[in-house]
């Protein structure tokens, strides 16, 4: 109970700062860490990720992979994905909403340092998240059914490439 408690109060923080004023603390450009500092060693690949979240519901990792989206609005989310086809994404968001990501870093790859969950997201969270992506109308009208999904809050962001 406590745990759904506190990711719809996770999410409902989210959602009401999505729009937001973007705190002081967002690196220049050209940086490559965001939040807290951190390397790309001992990284897991995203592709090596996937299985052990298979076996539990959360976990502490680091884990490189390649960005496929940034929220557009203000880089609040990004998603990571495998370099192989047909895996799943991961939406990616940030520590106390304290930094944000570059909204033109898709394609590039990047090492996560936080924790990850596996969860089911709400209609009205992804819906959030497609409107965000820019997504047309229609194809946020037929978000119809929560999602299972792992989630990652990252503590640190370092872009790779």
């Amino acid at each position: 109970m406590l745990k759904k408690l506190s990711t719809m109060l996770g999410l409902a923080l989210l959602l009401s700062s999505c729009g937001s004023k973007q705190p002081e603390s967002i690196q220049a450009a050209g940086t490559k860490n965001f939040g807290a500092v951190i390397d790309a060693k001992n990284a897991i690949a995203y592709d090596a990720f996937l299985p052990q979240m298979a076996k539990v519901d959360s976990l502490s990792a680091k884990v490189s992979g390649k960005v496929s989206e940034v929220c557009q609005k203000k880089g609040c989310w990004m998603t990571l994905v495998s370099d192989q086809p047909g895996q799943p994404e991961m939406r990616v968001t940030f520590k106390d909403y304290a930094f944000f990501m570059p909204k033109d870093l898709a394609g590039r790859h990047v090492v996560v340092d936080g924790f990850a969950i596996v969860e089911s997201t709400p209609v009205d969270v992804l819906r959030h998240y497609a409107e965000d992506a820019g997504k047309s109308k229609e194809e946020i009208a037929a978000i119809t059914e929560p999602k299972r999904e792992v989630t990652f809050e990252a503590s640190g962001v370092l872009i790779v490439d």
